[in-house]
């Protein structure tokens, strides 16, 4: 990191990569986004969906099986699947289920309740965020939070740019990833104003606008 910037609150120091968050980086997903597989495939639509996502404990296992219990097949392509086996790669549900190449809930190209994340999509039209309705890695990134415990009960949280490396052994193979290609460096405001509601929910709104205040000056 470049930049860090520091903010502490109570026992929690958190270190921000400033140099990520004043970037133009944003999400070009239908708009050049060549996905993570071991070779660039912008025509599939799958952008970082080609795994199943991972799941954050039991409770968060809970909540998505509870959502998708109300996707119904108009926008919710693999409905079907979903009812026929589940959303779950295995009874352990720590991950979402892969169907022909890619996570369930992702809705292919073509698909007339329309592309993408069908959660994503079911939040849209119920007027609400979508990391309402998401698994917390998807809503997440490309933000990644490294945690680091401290002496007497402190504890550090690092903020940063999502990278290869976190992709564990399949990004060994990707053939691009959005947050160190230049094709992604193009939004029209930083990363800081352009994910506000996203930090905001990881770090809490004290934070945030300290944040911003700061990244602002």
């Amino acid at each position: 990191m470049d930049h860090v910037e520091e903010v502490v609150d109570g026992d929690t120091t958190w270190r921000f990569d400033a140099s990520f968050l004043t970037s133009t980086w944003t999400c070009i997903w239908g708009r050049g986004c060549q996905g993570i597989l071991p070779e660039r495939a912008e025509h599939l639509g799958q952008g970082c969906c080609s795994i199943g996502a991972d799941l954050d404990g039991e409770g968060e296992a809970m909540t998505i099986s509870a959502l998708a219990a109300t996707l119904g097949p108009a926008r919710f392509q693999h409905h079907g699947q979903a009812v026929e086996g589940g959303v779950f790669s295995d009874a352990t549900k720590r991950a979402t289920r892969v169907v022909d190449g890619a996570c369930i809930f992702l809705n292919r190209p073509g698909f007339p309740g329309g592309p993408g994340c069908a959660l994503h999509l079911e939040a849209v039209h119920a007027g609400e965020p979508p990391s309402v309705w998401k698994p917390s890695v998807c809503w997440q990134l490309p933000i990644k939070v490294d945690w680091e415990t401290g002496p007497g009960g402190t504890e550090t949280a690092t903020v940063r740019r999502w990278e290869r490396r976190d992709w564990g052994a399949e990004g060994e193979t990707m053939a691009w990833c959005c947050t160190e290609e230049a094709e992604a460096y193009v939004g029209d405001r930083p990363v800081i104003e352009s994910l506000a509601e996203e930090l905001e929910a990881v770090v809490g709104p004290a934070v945030y606008v300290e944040l911003r205040r700061r990244l602002s000056e």
